[in-house]
């Protein structure tokens, strides 16, 4: 893991993501960051992004519904994505006993994993 620079864009994107507080995308974080900074670039944007991801600052939760999401909450923790609204929610829940499960199969060495759930969520349901 290469250690970067905390530069004032790094800042500023990081900070974009967690004022979203919605498992932004690269579109919203930009979106955020040009309006308090309109001298940023797109480029600028996914380019911190993307660096934050691989260095572990943020989580790249996957794409779907057209963009990539991001999340700045790091702990082990999971997602639910609402088919309609298309909101991102987090759930915490402990699956040890599925990497247990993994991990004596053939020898598999877990280094990360994605667990993803979709459906409706409560305010489109009704319930």
């Amino acid at each position: 893991m290469e250690t970067r620079r905390n530069t004032i864009q790094r800042q500023l994107v990081f900070n974009a993501v967690k004022e979203l507080d919605t498992h932004a995308t690269a579109e919203q974080v930009y979106e955020h960051v040009f309006r308090k900074h309109p001298t940023i670039s797109k480029a600028t944007v996914y380019r911190n992004l993307n660096q934050m991801a691989e260095s572990g600052e943020l989580i790249n939760i996957g794409s779907f519904h057209g963009s990539t999401h991001y999340d700045y909450n790091c702990s082990v923790h999971y997602h639910f994505i609402c088919e309609n609204c298309k909101k991102v929610y987090d759930v915490e829940c402990s699956i040890a006993n599925l990497f247990k499960h993994v991990t004596i199969m053939d020898g598999f060495e877990i280094r990360s994993h994605n667990l993803m759930f979709s459906g409706l969520c409560r305010d489109c349901t009704g319930s």
